[in-house]
């Protein structure tokens, strides 16, 4: 008989984020609920997936410059750009064991939009 497989454990932290699209001629403000799902076998000695401090502090630094601005003048052409550029930013963040299992946009009607690395 093998040993069970661990558990899969999953945790994540949101963030609000307001931005503007261009596209073609008109202008599209967007609210964001920003989710980062952080994934690992089995919890750490705290019983956590991981801690989210540093986590937090860095998906604060990435999304503040980003705050209120017109994304095509920071060269992020929609929604799937800017989770692409989030997925690239926060990764290091998350140590081994766990893993970025998803980061994830929500709008105001939401709609949600979720990139897997």
């Amino acid at each position: 008989m093998s040993p069970a497989a661990p558990l899969i454990f999953e945790a994540a932290v949101t963030r609000p984020l307001s931005v503007v699209f261009r596209t073609g001629e008109t202008w599209e403000g967007h609210d964001y609920t920003v989710e980062v799902v952080a994934a690992r076998p089995g919890l750490d000695a705290f019983d956590v997936v991981v801690d989210f401090r540093d986590l937090e502090a860095a998906l604060d630094r990435s999304l503040a410059p980003l705050q209120g601005k017109l994304l095509s003048e920071l060269g992020l052409d929609g929604p799937l750009a800017l989770a692409r550029r989030l997925l690239i930013e926060l990764a290091p963040f998350v140590p081994d064991p766990a893993r970025l299992k998803e980061i994830a946009l929500t709008d105001g009607r939401g709609r949600r939009l979720a990139l897997r690395p």
